[in-house]
């Protein structure tokens, strides 16, 4: 039997609308899979943020509980009694007999070191670093200083004389003793700035492989009474603690003024610290393989009770290069720069006359500058003489009078 027209038509549409629903379906299906897709990554990141916070709240809770807990005390160890019990002095004043668990390095517990102690026990919590490591920040202290005496120049006489007074009695001591005498307790380096005498101390220490301490004197000036004159006593500790070591007080004379009868609580107070370095000074006889450099700008200004024999017992002068040391403080600068040859030292040394070490280096500097400036590889005379000029000020000085005179008829 066959089909009629219109059965034909019916199956055609019933086909397309098959094939249409197909397709939607398999829209579906696909829509479908890019949201499952999507929910698995967010249920990923959901996770993983889920992880963060919980150790986020771990941390916080750590941090609240360490803000619930009491504040603990510092004391410092008087005595260590036996395994269990020592006596400590606390910072509020009393001293007490306590306790101390067994798990503590008992090598740290010893007198004068400082622990936290339980305020409602009184047992050790920990045991805390030295006080003096923690005030001494503002210091400099190198193990062995990269400076020697081949990069000082002009200054033969001085090196000469740091060697006998510091650095002799540190490698040898015997030669004192044969004679009989003690040797020179510190030595104090004056004159102009940039004349090298932080480099004087740096080379001894060098030469002596002594840690180099340098402190400059202005950082014992504290706020409160009492904290100079400690700062000044911790100084000294740690350079026993470290020996053979070297002593550097730069710029002495912010501590080390002369004393007057009207002053002020600063003033007073600056005096105190003073006096604790002239006691130092004095009562450091015990103090080993250190020697004590001290240097300033200002000899005239010092206190006469700083300059006596059996404090500084030497007064070394670092004045500014002569010429001969000018042309020695410039081969050492110029040693690596590439210089060309038309190079006049002689000229660069005349005109350089009455500049220090420091304002020879600035000049080698700004040479090289000039050079790179105009992209050459060699440092030519006239580098040198643009150099001069800037860094002593004297290029193109400028007619004011005669300028006056254009603008103003």
């Amino acid at each position: 039997m066959e089909n009629s027209p219109n059965d034909l038509q019916d199956i055609e549409e019933l086909k397309r609308e098959i094939d249409s629903l197909r397709e939607e379906n398999s829209k579906t299906k696909r829509n479908l899979m890019w949201k499952v897709r999507k929910l698995e990554k967010d249920k990923i990141l959901t996770e993983n943020e889920k992880i963060r916070l919980e150790r986020e709240l771990k941390s916080l809770r750590g941090e609240v509980e360490r803000f619930r807990a009491p504040p603990l005390l510092i004391a410092n160890i008087i005595d260590v009694i036996d395994d269990s019990r020592m006596t400590v002095k606390a910072s509020t004043g009393p001293s007490f007999l306590i306790h101390y668990s067994k798990f503590i390095d008992e090598k740290s517990l010893v007198p004068g070191a400082r622990v936290a102690l339980n305020q409602q026990t009184f047992g050790v919590v920990e045991v805390l670093p030295s006080e003096k490591d923690a005030n001494v920040s503002g210091m400099e202290i190198e193990a062995k200083p990269d400076v020697s005496y081949e990069q000082i120049g002009g200054l033969e006489e001085q090196i000469v004389e740091v060697k006998e007074t510091v650095e002799l009695p540190l490698k040898h001591p015997e030669l004192f003793e044969k004679v009989g005498i003690d040797p020179p307790k510190g030595i104090l380096l004056y004159g102009p700035p940039g004349t090298g005498k932080t480099l004087l101390a740096k080379a001894v220490a060098n030469e002596t492989n002594a840690t180099f301490i340098k402190v400059v004197a202005s950082e014992f000036v504290k706020k409160y009474i009492g904290e100079g004159a400690r700062m000044v006593r911790e100084v000294f500790e740690l350079a026993k603690e470290k020996a053979p070591s070297i002593i550097f007080i730069d710029e002495l004379d912010a501590v080390a003024a002369q004393r007057l009868k009207s002053s002020t609580s600063g003033d007073r107070e600056v005096q105190r610290t003073l006096m604790q370095l002239l006691a130092e000074l004095d009562g450091f006889e015990a103090r080993g393989d250190i020697g004590i450099i001290g240097a300033t700008n200002r000899a005239d200004i010092l206190d006469p009770a700083l300059l006596r024999p059996g404090r500084f017992d030497r007064f070394i002068e670092v004045p500014a290069p002569n010429e001969d040391g000018r042309r020695e403080i410039l081969k050492i600068h110029t040693r690596k720069m590439n210089l060309s040859k038309d190079i006049d030292m002689d000229l660069i040394v005349s005109l350089s006359e009455g500049c220090s070490g420091a304002d020879l280096k600035a000049i080698c500097t700004e040479a090289g500058m000039f050079a790179i400036r105009e992209e050459r590889d060699t440092i030519t005379n006239a580098d040198f003489m643009d150099a001069i000029d800037k860094t002593r000020g004297t290029k193109h000085e400028v007619d004011f009078e005669k300028e006056a005179g254009v603008m103003f008829g």
